[in-house]
């Protein structure tokens, strides 16, 4: 361990926070997968089969796997499945739902329905754009979000001239999913501070927002246009962009300082440009000298070559070479998980720094295993109760 550092507790940060999470996919499920590897404990709260509208239920691999979760199916919509998703919400620290605005409360599960058994609740809606305002009834995915706040038309152009779709969902986790999952963290800290616990209207455009922050407030500032192509960070110039190598496969170079652009050059033979880094008159002859030099060997030889000498180039990887990545397998980034279907195959680990780390080989849940019963008689409903509201099809 480095010196200075400090071991994570084997329980886990969030150890003894418990939270229900009303969503199946997309952000609230991202943000909840974040919450349970930083230690809380996680149930998912799911339809029951059979009974009204289906829920799209992710596949085996997704989110995890849901490691390290717990599992309650109720039918919310009968007043006796309300009353127990009630019981459940009575013993919880966190409830994270992501209907549409007002949907929770029709249902009788909303914030005042929650805070009025439990004051201390934190109460996490995760929206596409929020509770309120002209677009809050707008249905939409990833997309459209990085559309409204500004990512899609600061990003590259397509051969066609629009804007590429994003090779991560953006949106969902970062905007989305670590938005809501820091919001509830920061009120989790209020409440051990007051005592009070908190609603929390999480938009996923306002995260995809915040994400803009940099360009936005230029613009507000200057007046200036942020857009592919304005500054360093989105193509201006040769010193930060990607190359195609010999062999097809692709570098990225990102040598902003001076420092770093004169040994990208030096190493390319293209010394006689160190001194026009940022002379906009220069940057398509600088490109096509760069494009020149990378194709003269094959991708991996310019990584063994730059990489490791102040150059800020690196590898344009797959998917597939994450796999055996020797950085992610240094720092234990891919783990063996079980499946009672599936069998034996890695995932992504708890990667994020302070996570707890994870048992190996982690066992995810059998596909339709519950913990209802267990959770219901835990929180106080009666045996008798629990075994009535399942032979009446409310929880399974």
């Amino acid at each position: 361990m480095p010196a200075g550092a400090t071991p994570r507790p084997a329980a886990g940060l969030l150890a003894g926070v418990t939270v229900l999470d009303l969503s199946t996919v997309g952000p609230a499920a991202r943000c909840t997968r974040l919450l349970a590897d930083y230690g809380a404990g996680v149930v998912k709260v799911g339809a029951v089969p059979g009974r009204g509208p289906g829920q799209i239920e992710p596949q085996f691999f997704a989110y995890g796997g849901r490691r390290g979760t717990r599992h309650v199916r109720v039918d919310v919509r009968d007043p006796d499945g309300r009353d127990a998703l009630l019981v459940l919400a009575g013993g919880a620290d966190v409830v994270v739902e992501s209907f549409r605005p007002g949907v929770v409360d029709k249902l009788g599960i909303g914030y005042d329905a929650v805070r009025e058994r439990n004051p201390g609740i934190v109460y996490c809606s995760t929206t596409g754009y929020g509770q309120s305002g002209p677009r809050a009834a707008w249905a939409g995915h990833d997309l459209d979000y990085l559309a409204v706040g500004g990512f899609l038309a600061s990003s590259g152009r397509r051969a066609d001239g629009g804007p590429p779709i994003p090779g991560a969902t953006v949106a969902d986790s970062a905007a989305g999913g670590m938005h809501a999952a820091m919001a509830v963290m920061a009120a989790l800290f209020g409440r051990a501070r007051t005592g009070e616990g908190a609603y929390l209207d999480v938009s996923v455009a306002d995260g995809v927002l915040w994400l803009m922050s940099l360009a936005v407030d230029e613009y507000l500032a200057t007046g200036a246009e942020p857009g592919p192509g304005h500054d360093v960070l989105t193509g201006r110039y040769a010193c930060y962009d990607t190359y195609a190598a010999a062999d097809g496969r692709w570098l990225a170079v990102a040598a902003i300082e001076p420092k770093f652009f004169a040994n990208v050059c030096g190493a390319l033979g293209c010394e006689r440009w160190v001194g026009h880094q940022y002379d906009d008159d220069a940057q398509d002859a600088i490109r096509a000298d760069f494009a020149a030099a990378f194709a003269t060997r094959a991708r991996d030889e310019w990584v063994a070559t730059l990489a490791g000498a102040d150059t800020c180039v690196a590898p344009v990887q797959s998917v597939a070479e994450l796999a055996d990545d020797p950085q992610l397998a240094h720092r234990g980034a891919l783990v063996e998980a079980r499946h009672d279907e599936h069998g034996t195959f890695r995932q992504v680990g708890a990667v994020l720094a302070g996570m707890t780390p994870l048992e190996v080989p982690v066992r995810l849940p059998s596909p339709g295993a519950t913990d209802t019963d267990e959770l219901l008689v835990a929180a106080g409903v009666d045996v008798a109760r629990v075994a009535e509201l399942r032979g009446k099809g409310v929880i399974a």
